[in-house]
């Protein structure tokens, strides 16, 4: 029965994916909800039969309240066949649709629901380009993505399980208490209209204020991740004080949001108390009155005050319901910041996949300047022949990591364009584009998987052979096999932790270089692809990486100069431009910036004392 109702809705199911998603909030919870509308038509229907049968058992107690009042044997006699039916309606039929009612809205709507909004929005979001993920926090992207799902769940919840059957419920005991004596009606008239104002009073508050909250948790997430990511210069520093400082504020921020959501629960707890005091005097004395006038029966005046006594006990709860709802709709709203963000970096209309010939990469006026007036590219013109191995030189912030990016397309060029056999790669599928390139880079980071997972990352459908291959080429399989982890895997099974904080820098470097060599893609990008080496490793390692050279057209990135002397061509760059361009001879003969940069080195690094420029790639 459970799987049943749990298998209705297929939360991973094919559908349109948009590029921009609605802005608006109901049309963006809508757009989530499609799959569900049949379900939810069927839980408000549940909803508004559950409480009419509880209406039901209200005014039955009170005709029961009405038949006792003559002989017990006549009673039985004239109404027993009618007790043993309400009986059985109690015992058997109002638990069916109960449990009915339960099983489509907590079975059905709820798990899938939010797993259905989570599987989406995470799918949206690693859609988003590198420039997106650079510009905010990983941890509130994050918080946002696990938060959103249960809050948008948690309204739907509300909806159907308070805020339709409250719905009913009052619009039923209206009725009810019309048929036994309109009069009835008017306590009742008087203290929903006050209800409704303090309800909109209430909500028209809560809203923004939860939004406020659930944007302050967030900014305390994103902050405590960013301290726990980068534990090692916390400690490395010593600011274990600073980061706490940093911190305490965004909690104490979130501390007064939530005091200020809170003060609005408590002015409508104690004007509920009040309200409701007001109902029950007025129904239930009015009902007393008419009684004593000779107007209601006992059973009238028994139902009035059963049905008082449960809008009473209602009340709160329908209001905490309502603002609940809001409460999580101001949850979802702040998720929508980051889960609703259309997708800006796309595939051309009709874009095909590359197709790599002979590995020709030509740039014409390239420019880019992420957005300001300077820094990044100016007008770069050129051509790397297939199979051509190029390095590339500059001061930081010279524009080395820009042409890299740009080149696998992490951004679109300001303006000019970037080739690879003849195709724009701005009109091809940027999957397709990164599949044909190897990319190492400065920063080798991995996942928090095993060491098997990380290499196999490169090519997932490699043999256990070739990755061990890999690993011996990039001289990472002996360490590799020393590996153990808290939970006893060992050798490629080990975790290597989050960004791989397990591993040396050397040995993460080095399985960065085995999954590249697994990968085997045609074009190979190096971005100071031997920096976390020691001289001993990274002399072992050289006739490798020149061994995954051959046969492909190669960009490598570097600071330490000897690690490029061998190129067939190296570029400096300078201000965002081609200053100088040959062979390390040629350009020792030219005696220009090469050169001084070749004198200056120390331990074959470029020199401290050449300042780098001001402009985003300031880690180049």
């Amino acid at each position: 029965m459970f799987r049943f109702f749990e298998n209705l809705v297929d939360p991973y199911a094919p559908y349109p994916q948009t590029d921009a998603p609605p802005q608006k909030l109901f049309a963006f919870l809508w757009d989530y909800a499609r799959p569900f509308k049949q379900l939810f038509v069927a839980s408000a229907l549940l909803s508004v039969v559950v409480a009419a049968v509880e209406l039901g058992l209200i005014f039955a107690m009170g005709w029961v309240v009405d038949i006792l009042t003559g002989a017990p044997d006549q009673v039985w006699e004239q109404h027993g066949t009618t007790l043993l039916l309400l009986a059985a309606f109690v015992l058997l039929l109002r638990p069916a649709i109960q449990l009915f009612d339960i099983l489509v809205l907590n079975n059905a709507i709820m798990p899938n629901f939010g797993t259905l909004i989570r599987w989406r929005a995470h799918r949206h979001v690693l859609r988003q380009s590198v420039g997106w993920f650079e510009n905010d926090f990983a941890g509130r992207i994050a918080n946002r993505i696990m938060q959103t799902p249960p809050a948008a769940g948690e309204a739907v919840f509300q909806t159907f399980d308070a805020i339709a059957y409250a719905f009913a419920y009052v619009i039923g005991a209206l009725i009810l208490l019309g048929e036994a004596d309109a009069r009835l009606m008017l306590p009742l008239l008087m203290w929903l209209a006050l209800y409704v104002a303090l309800m909109r009073w209430t909500v028209r508050r809560v809203g923004p204020a939860s939004e406020a909250a659930s944007d302050a948790r967030s900014e305390v997430t994103g902050r405590v991740v960013d301290a726990y990511t980068n534990i090692h210069s916390v400690k490395m520093f010593a600011h274990h004080d600073r980061e706490l400082t940093y911190a305490k504020d965004a909690i104490e921020h979130t501390r007064q949001t939530f005091n200020v959501e809170m003060r609005l629960y408590t002015i409508m707890d104690a004007s509920l108390v009040l309200l409701n005091g007001l109902l029950i005097v007025g129904v239930v004395g009015w009902a007393i009155a008419l009684w004593m006038a000779g107007e209601a029966t006992a059973g009238t005046v028994a139902a009035a005050a059963a049905l008082t006594l449960r809008l009473n006990a209602m009340t709160g709860w329908v209001m905490w319901a309502l603002t609940t709802f809001f409460r999580q709709l101001g949850v979802v709203a702040e998720g929508m910041q980051t889960i609703a963000q259309p997708i800006t970096l796309l595939d051309a209309p009709g874009a095909s996949d590359l197709a790599l010939g002979k590995g020709e990469i030509r740039l014409t006026e390239l420019t880019h300047h992420y957005g300001r007036d300077s820094g990044g590219l100016e007008k770069i013109n050129l051509t790397i022949r297939p199979g051509e191995k190029v390095g590339l030189i500059g001061r930081s912030g010279a524009g080395k990591s820009t042409l890299v990016k740009l080149l696998l397309r992490f951004y679109d060029a300001d303006s000019g364009r970037i080739e690879i056999d003849g195709q724009d790669i701005a009109r091809v599928t940027q999957d397709s584009l990164r599949r044909n390139i190897g990319m190492v880079q400065q920063d080798s980071s991995l996942l928090h998987r095993s060491v098997r997972d990380n290499i196999l990352y490169g090519r997932p459908d490699a043999t256990e052979a070739q990755m061990i291959a890999a690993a011996k080429q990039a001289q990472a399989h002996d360490f590799i096999l020393d590996l153990t982890d808290p939970q006893g895997r060992a050798g490629y099974d080990a975790q290597v932790g989050e960004r791989g904080v397990k591993l040396s820098g050397g040995q993460r470097q080095r399985v960065t270089l085995a999954r590249v060599i697994l990968k085997d893609a045609p074009i190979l990008l190096l971005d100071e692809a031997t920096s976390a080496l020691d001289s001993e490793v990274e002399a072992a390692i050289q006739d490798t990486l020149y061994g995954m050279m051959e046969g492909k057209t190669v960009i490598a990135i570097a600071h330490r100069l000897s690690t490029i002397a061998r190129m067939d061509r190296i570029l400096v760059l300078d201000g965002g431009q081609i200053a100088e361009e040959g062979t390390h001879e040629a350009l020792l003969e030219k005696d220009g910036l090469y050169a001084q940069f070749w004198a200056r080195q120390s331990g074959g690094f470029l020199a401290p004392d050449i300042k780098p420029d001001q402009d985003p790639e300031a880690a180049e």
